[in-house]
């Protein structure tokens, strides 16, 4: 237990991957695979897929390699997918509405409860069967349901308003499109998604040629 509170965030953030490709090779029937074959379909070193999978236990076999599912439902546990998360969203625009059509939320066991806005002209309006509320009724909502995930995509200047109602209201984890870097109290957890980072990184990337 202690081993997996030092786990670096470096490595946290490769496991979604990890788990993608798994999943896709569970799609193409293949049984087992080696790290030599990871690392060619995924992009990371053999040795820094053994490293990272090592950090959780010990799940391949030296000349077998990894059975294909057995790996994908380590993984899915460690991410915590074995379970169902409740979700709202606050922000019915363009990113709000990209956000809530995303397929996969439900097969991955994100629930989407509800979905928040202001403009008077979206109240009412339905995206995959969930009628979009007003804001006025968010925290009223969030003490009578339980919920798990608050996902902000508002503007820049409505985000830390809207993080400071999740935050009061036992909303634990924030995944934040607004382009501004939120305040939390301890023991919330925040994922900043800015759009303009990764295209900043393509931009640096582009300019080194």
């Amino acid at each position: 237990m202690d081993k997996k509170k030092n786990i670096s965030m470096a490595v946290i953030k490769r496991l979604p991957k990890y788990h993608r490709y798994l999943s896709e090779f569970l799609k193409n029937d293949v049984d087992r695979i080696s790290s030599k074959e990871l690392s060619k379909k995924i992009g990371f070193t053999a040795s820094q897929i053994r490293q990272d999978f090592n950090c959780f236990g010990d799940f391949g076999q030296q000349g077998y390699g990894y059975n294909v599912k057995e790996l994908y439902a380590q993984i899915s546990n460690i991410l915590g997918l074995t379970r169902q998360y409740n979700i709202i969203i606050v922000g019915a625009g363009n990113i709000g509405q990209a956000v809530a059509n995303y397929s996969n939320f439900d097969k991955l066991g994100f629930k989407l409860r509800a979905i928040f806005d202001i403009n008077p002209k979206l109240v009412g309006i339905k995206i995959r069967d969930i009628e979009i509320k007003d804001i006025d009724n968010l925290e009223d909502f969030l003490k009578e349901k339980s919920i798990d995930i608050g996902v902000i995509c508002v503007p820049r200047r409505s985000a830390q308003d809207v993080c400071d109602v999740f935050t009061k209201n036992r909303v634990k984890s924030i995944w934040n499109f607004a382009p501004v870097d939120l305040i939390v109290p301890e023991g919330v957890f925040t994922e900043n998604v800015h759009l303009s980072d990764s295209l900043l990184t393509l931009s640096y990337l582009m300019n080194q040629e």
